[in-house]
């Protein structure tokens, strides 16, 4: 078998035994010996997703500089240059994955090489194939656990209010209906998306279905505020960096692009990244890899990129506070999302969902969503959108009622506030209850279906009031 076969399996077979993340995986094997090479390739080429020989350390550096790597496994002693020895200069330049240093002396010296040399797991030559495979799971559940953790950070950063939706898009509206049919095309396809709009529409929520209903629906979801990262922390942040790269840098850490690997990586506000990471960006979108700080080598990245601003970019462009280069490039595939204003019913069905869940969130009884509280929530402008109906859905909780008296529209002038503050929730019902049978051409029963009350209630309403 030629030292630079690539073994790559489709639909990887995968075993229990050894942890989930197996059949996932691409490895690299290194070693100058053609028959632990074959053990190796027999042992784990069934059972990963990509697995890559090399005969000796120059053709693992060409490797490592076209492909990302989970796990590198690496003989100690070759001719030329040692496992160790190679390992630390790769280290030195930028080389983050976990490696099995295989070794046939068990000298303390020799472990302790290893470990200085960035070596996750070593193994004693000879070994049978369950303890590679026990190291390589072991590495595996590691590094997986790590980059958890890192994402699991940057999605708490992340409006916590989203995470009530996740990827849901709410409503039946002709709006939001239409901002689903485009994600349900765009999905699947590799294509860069822009997804625009006022604040609280809704942007993370669509950026979360776009990957729910994508081939990497199984790897992260990893979104990123760049107005909530410091301009002089956020290279670091994105791309890592190198011990030593910079005053604090006391050890090695991949950036956010590595750990959503495979992944999505959602960059929201992309408006506020500062104009010297614009074209950093720029370079990896069109290169597809990253260059940590402080390193010499460039890594190999695989993403799918979706971008969020409520910014006018076209505007920033003018303005020489954006890009054009880079706008033109995330601007292939724009989505723009509604405001809550121009969802009509929306806004109940997304009150309930709310009330409901958030009821369960607080530990309190839900407040009945009745007509005068939809007739103030279908009145009202909604300038914070769907955040500010979240807010107001827990604010009611906390209350044990509407607060119909806050939802005065910011667009009327201080008299037709001021009036509008004084109506009777009885004049608020019966214009709404109204406006309902105005809109069905005066079906009482779609609009008791509508509303969410009885067809009785309707009809008793409209007897007080002689219609």
């Amino acid at each position: 078998m030629p030292a630079h076969s690539v073994h790559r399996l489709s639909e990887p077979d995968g075993d229990p035994e050894f942890g989930p993340w197996l059949a996932q995986a691409s490895i690299l094997v290194v070693d100058d010996e053609p028959g632990m090479r074959n053990f190796l390739v027999r042992t784990l080429g069934p059972r990963c997703k990509r697995l890559e020989e090399a005969a000796d350390t120059q053709e693992a550096t060409r490797k490592l500089d076209k492909h990302h790597f989970d796990i590198v496994i690496l003989d100690n002693i070759m001719p030329g240059k040692s496992g160790v020895e190679w390992l630390a200069e790769q280290r030195a330049i930028g080389f983050f994955a976990d490696t099995i240093l295989m070794t046939a002396f068990a000298d303390l010296e020799t472990a302790i090489q290893a470990l200085r040399a960035g070596a996750a797991d070593f193994v004693l030559k000879p070994f049978r194939s369950n303890q590679i495979l026990n190291a390589v799971a072991r590495c595996l559940d590691r590094v997986r656990l790590q980059r958890e953790n890192q994402v699991l950070r940057y999605q708490l950063r992340a409006a916590a209010d989203q995470m009530l939706l996740r990827d849901r898009l709410i409503g039946e509206s002709e709006a939001i209906m239409r901002v689903r049919e485009t994600i349900t095309r765009v999905a699947p396809l590799p294509t860069s998306v822009l997804l625009t709009g006022a604040s609280g529409t809704g942007k993370e929520v669509a950026a979360r279905s776009l990957h729910s209903l994508s081939d990497r629906a199984d790897k992260p979801f990893v979104p990123v505020n760049c107005a909530a990262i410091p301009p002089d922390m956020i290279e670091s942040e994105l791309f890592g960096h190198l011990k030593g790269a910079f005053t604090g840098a006391e050890r090695a850490r991949e950036g956010i692009f590595m750990h959503a690997q495979e992944g999505t990586l959602f960059l929201d506000e992309i408006g506020d990244l500062p104009l010297p990471m614009q074209s950093k960006l720029l370079r990896v979108l069109e290169d597809r890899r990253v260059r940590p700080v402080g390193s010499e080598r460039e890594v190999p990245v695989d993403l799918r990129f979706v971008f969020a601003t409520n910014a006018d970019l076209e505007r920033l462009v003018q303005q020489g506070q954006f890009r054009a280069d880079l706008y033109f490039r995330i601007n292939v595939m724009q989505i723009h999302m509604p405001p809550l204003n121009d969802r009509g019913n929306d806004v109940y069905d997304l009150a309930e969902l709310f009330m409901q869940k958030l009821s369960r969130q607080l530990g309190m009884p839900p407040v009945p969503v009745d007509a005068a509280a939809r007739a103030a929530l279908g009145r009202y402008d909604w300038p914070g959108n769907v955040r500010e109906l979240h807010n107001l859905i827990e604010r009611t909780l906390i209350l044990g009622r509407f607060p119909v008296e806050h939802l005065v529209n910011t667009r009327q002038t201080p008299v037709d506030a001021a009036d509008a503050a004084a109506d009777s929730l009885a004049d608020m019902e019966r214009r709404h209850i109204l406006g309902m049978l105005r809109e069905t051409g005066g079906n009482r029963d779609e609009a008791a279906r509508r509303l969410g009350v009885s067809r009785k209630t309707i009809d008793r309403k409209c007897a007080a009031w002689n219609v």
